[in-house]
């Protein structure tokens, strides 16, 4: 097709043109902003490649902070940078339609330029409002409203309107008429007056030159997209001077902050203390309904203020005019000072607050605590003296009396240890009157009641250890050996009771290390269980003294050790069934410890498999996809190989059977985990089964590709470019373009699709209304649209551009334009030019042009 059409090819060429005039402007643009952070790119499809100088315009036009780049210089490295960069372009509100990090980082120019273009439109022009409109439309009703007074100058549009240079003119006449003298400039020298345009505002206004003039002028329809990211530069550097009359009014009318300031500080400062928490709670709360409801309203005004002011100053700066200056006792450092000292007083006020409640709750707390402390104590102390007062002793056995020595020993502890709840009581007694409480005589009369019932209960005690110390004669040496016999016994008895508790313990491990590590901890017992023994025989020796002393002294066998409940017979008992328990113990951990082997066998024979398996599937899907996606030789070639890769596919299968076998028997032996590899039989059965199906897939479609290129009759080469289109628009990479990807395919082709338009081809390629479009809908669609789309008049003009808009073109102009085919293609059929101001060698394009159309004969 290509070479029967070759004209074709000059028209991708002068669009190929077309971009390198926007490359040019949105260079400038960046540039603009780049130099602020004291950098700048050459190449725009290059430098940003690495989405690092992309992330910092983002940075400088924004005034936002973005995620910390990655400063690697791997691919993965600059798709991660170019992706914070567009994921902050879309927290925007932007839609990134068909521009991906994959080809920012590629070095693609259509998406580059897309993609700067869209952050032209989002943080240039999108907030331009005039009169409620908006982006677009406001930026031209700007420019509308400035240039109306000027003669020949009429802002319709963004591109024929600005070709003689006059509308750039009034837009800098209109707001510094120092710089440019209207009225001496002349219509018809539009180079004039876009060049002097341009300098003027490179030179006073800082706005780089973003436009070639020549450009302009010999351009029929000069590109939109330049010429409005030029012009918004004009209305960024204009607008803010003519918003400086209203921030100064803003500023003034807030000064009433500062009334507010110091209406509100005294009540701050005020330190009245209440009596009671309640009342101070209240306090509290009238302050946090101040710092919650009244005083944020105050602290955005402030804050509002400060903008202002800052805005107003900036801008008068910018417009040359002088700053702004309120009266004496009313600037923003005026409201700083009074503000700081609100902040003080609220400071202070709030601590002081807390503090006293604190203390009130502090003296309420201690005032409940006494409370407490005395009632528990007075029901401690009730009935103890006459119990002291007793003479129970003249009568009690030797025994009887050793055991009310004891408890009186007991009760003497008892009564230590409540000697420092008494002093605990007179401490809080204490407390409470330094904190002014306001019922301290009442506590002050209990707590003494306390402390004289305290001094008479010491009296009683001492006398009645006294008396029994004067009748212990008896049986001493026997109530010895029955206390040791209670301090050894008890706590022998306990390991006895744990040693059992732990031997009889169910265990649940899942590897072998657990198994070995309670393993270990078995012997370790067993190396005790000797000096238990001893411990045992040492303890019954106690007992067997006793008897012993008994039998000699003649006293009752019937003894009783009124210190513990344990018996020699309870501890040969217990000690006989913790021997019998070690041995069972021994054979249950061994028989686990085998379990465990087995198990993790199991698990090593599982990963072995199934790390070999996963990359394998892993590597054959990558291999379909190349193949697939190999435009290099014919359909049929790539039919063989995705035929010889299902071939292997399924000569693969006996391994994921095996892998299978080896699952069912984990599954069996309730096996959980695996260190030894990330892969689950799960992952292996999606990834087999996606597989199995990816190449039976593209088998099926590289057939349907086959089927129609015979049918259609178009070249392996178009069907391979119609398939490159339609694979890179295929976002979802479902085998079908979606409707918006189908109409950003048709836009990057050249398309220039009304909603009408579009509605007719989506009738076409998609008659059923299903939305999506199919490969071969598309290579339909793509056939008929590229069957004969030009005209003589197209070719033509064309060919003007390749010859310098000369009606006649060179054979090196051609050689040099032209693939060598189609060069000489056109070399070999272009009549000679018959033309006046013909040179030597010169070729006839337009009657070349009319009879490849059929409109003449040569």
């Amino acid at each position: 097709f290509y070479l029967d059409h070759p004209p074709l090819l000059c028209h991708i060429c002068l669009l190929n043109n077309n971009s390198n005039k926007i490359k040019t402007t949105f260079t400038a643009w960046c540039n603009s902003h780049l130099r602020k952070a004291g950098t700048q790119i050459e190449n725009i499809e290059e430098d940003l490649r690495n989405g690092l100088k992309l992330m910092l315009l983002l940075e400088v036009i924004s005034g936002e902070r973005l995620p910390r780049p990655d400063r690697g210089k791997m691919r993965f490295h600059k798709i991660a940078n170019v992706n914070k960069a567009l994921d902050y372009i879309t927290s925007k509100g932007v839609k990134l339609v068909s521009i991906g990090a994959e080809e920012i980082v590629d070095g693609n120019v259509k998406m580059t330029l897309g993609m700067i273009w869209t952050i032209i439109l989002r943080f240039a022009i999108q907030d331009i409002s005039v009169e409620e409109t908006s982006a677009k439309e406001g930026l031209l009703l700007w420019c509308q409203r400035k240039t109306a007074p000027y003669r020949n100058v009429n802002v319709q549009n963004f591109h024929c309107s600005w070709k003689d240079g006059l509308a750039f003119c009034a837009l800098i006449h209109r707001h510094r008429p120092d710089l440019i003298d209207y009225a001496k400039l002349n219509k018809d020298d539009h180079l004039g007056n876009l060049s002097l345009a341009l300098e003027i505002a490179e030179k006073h206004l800082d706005i780089p030159k973003m436009l070639d003039p020549e450009d302009i002028i010999n351009t029929p329809k000069p590109d939109e997209r330049a010429i409005m990211t030029y012009v918004s530069c004009f209305y960024h550097a204009f607008a803010g001077a003519e918003q400086a009359e209203t921030a100064a009014n803003r500023i003034c009318k807030v000064l009433g902050l500062l009334e507010w300031i110091r209406r509100t500080t005294p009540w701050l400062e005020k330190r009245t203390p209440e009596n009671t928490v309640e009342a101070m709670r209240r306090k509290l709360e009238d302050f946090r309904d101040y710092r919650r409801i009244h005083k944020p309203p105050k602290v955005q005004e402030k804050c509002q203020l400060e903008i202002s002011f800052n805005t107003l100053q900036t801008k008068l700066h910018i417009s040359h005019r002088p700053a702004f200056m309120p009266s004496e006792g009313k600037m923003v450092s005026d409201i700083a000072a009074a503000w700081q000292g609100l902040d003080q007083a609220e400071k202070g006020y709030e601590e002081w607050l807390l503090t006293d409640i604190r203390r009130l709750e502090r003296v309420e707390h201690l005032a409940e605590k006494f409370q407490q402390k005395a009632a528990t104590h007075e029901s401690w102390a009730q009935g103890k003296d006459q119990l002291l007062t007793l003479k129970d002793y003249e009568s009690a056995s030797l025994t009887e009396l050793r055991a009310l020595l004891r408890k009186h020993e007991a009760f003497e502890s008892d009564l230590a240890a409540h000697q420092d709840r008494v002093e605990q009581i007179a401490a809080i007694a204490q407390e409470l009157n330094e904190l002014d409480y306001h019922a301290a005589a009442v506590i002050n009369e209990r707590c003494q009641s306390i402390c004289d019932h305290w001094d008479q209960l010491g009296t009683l005690t001492q006398k009645r250890r006294e008396a029994l110390e004067r009748t212990e004669k008896l049986l001493e040496t026997i109530d010895q050996l029955f206390l040791e016999f209670a301090k050894r016994s008890a706590p022998f008895n306990n390991w006895m009771e744990g040693a059992m508790e732990d031997l009889q313990d169910m265990f649940m491990v899942h590897s072998v290390d657990e198994v070995q590590s309670l393993i270990s901890a078995h012997d370790q017992f067993k190396a005790t269980l000797a000096e238990a023994d001893s411990e045992r025989q040492a303890i019954l020796s106690i007992y067997n003294e006793v008897q012993k002393i008994a039998q000699s002294y003649g006293i009752s066998s019937k003894l009783t050790n009124i210190y513990c409940d344990i018996t020699p017979a309870i501890i040969n008992q217990k000690w006989e069934k913790v021997k019998k328990l070690v041995p069972q113990r021994d054979g249950t951990l061994h028989e686990e410890l085998s379990r465990q082997h087995a198990n993790e066998r199991l698990r090593r024979q599982f990963a072995a498999q199934a790390n070999a398996i996963g990359p394998w599937i892993q590597t054959r899907m990558e291999e379909i996809a190349r193949c697939s996606a190999d435009l290099a030789g014919t359909l049929e070639d790539q039919m063989n190989h995705l035929k010889q890769y299902e071939h292997n596919i399924i000569n693969y299968k006996p391994n994921i059977d095996r892998l299978e076998g080896d699952h069912q028997l984990i599954q069996e032996s309730l096996i959980f985990d695996n260190k030894h590899t990330n892969y689950t039989m799960e992952h292996m059965r999606v990834g087999w089964e996606s597989l199995l199906t990816t190449v039976a897939r593209t088998i099926n479609e590289m057939e349907t590709q086959i089927l129609t290129r015979d049918a259609k009759g178009i070249s392996q080469q178009q069907l391979n470019d119609f398939r490159s289109s339609f694979t890179h628009f295929d976002r979802k990479k479902k085998g079908g373009m979606e409707t918006d990807d189908f109409r950003a395919c048709l836009i990057s082709m050249g398309y220039d699709l009304g909603e009408a338009e579009f509605a007719r081809i989506m009738s076409l390629v998609d008659p059923d209304g299903a939305g999506v479009v199919t490969f071969q809908s598309f290579v339909d669609f793509m056939t008929r649209e590229t069957g004969d789309t030009e005209t003589s008049e197209q070719v033509i003009a064309s060919f003007r551009i390749l010859a310098a808009d000369k009606p006649y073109i060179l054979v090196d102009e051609l050689r040099r334009e032209l693939p060598p085919e189609q060069a000489e293609y056109c070399i070999s059929r272009m009549p000679p030019y018959q033309g006046p101001d013909g040179v030597p060698g010169a070729l006839d394009y337009t009657a070349f042009s009319t009879v490849l159309y059929g409109e003449s004969d040569l």
